[in-house]
């Protein structure tokens, strides 16, 4: 009885292998804040922070523009891919009751590095080397 050895080269399928580009995420339009989250047990909800006010970034055009119940921030953003590039800008300085979303904004808005998005209705901001991230919703309130 003969044995017969079959010898398939898949050298050449591999080589034809390649990742295409990662499409850049599309943030436009304006999105609630639900949670900033730092690790986990501390966190911030808007919605139980100030109940009734709508706190929220809009994206429109390379501009960002931050609402908190109180107070603005706005300058540019860039994206390309999943990253998130975000700019200097300026903020309103109100002493308000409650600042605890725009203390944490303030805090870690520029950390934000990378963004993961769920049925372009949910999104995550990832903050640079560490576990913090905040969860955004798509607005459909546009007051």
């Amino acid at each position: 009885m003969k044995l017969h050895h079959i010898i398939i080269g898949a050298a050449g399928l591999t080589a034809c292998a390649h990742q295409a580009p990662q499409a850049t995420v599309d943030m436009q339009g304006q999105w609630d804040i639900e949670n900033i989250v730092f690790n986990d047990s501390t966190y911030v909800r808007p919605a139980e922070e100030v109940p009734g006010s709508r706190q929220y970034i809009t994206f429109d055009s390379g501009q960002y523009f931050v609402q908190t119940n109180c107070n603005t921030l706005a300058g540019s953003y860039d994206i390309k891919g999943d990253t998130l590039i975000l700019g200097d800008g300026a903020m309103t300085e109100i002493a308000c009751d409650n600042m605890a979303t725009e203390d944490a904004f303030r805090k870690f808005i520029m950390q934000v590095a990378t963004i993961d998005t769920e049925n372009d209705s949910i999104t995550r901001l990832n903050f640079i080397n560490s576990g913090a991230y905040i969860i955004l919703h798509k607005s459909t309130d546009k007051k």
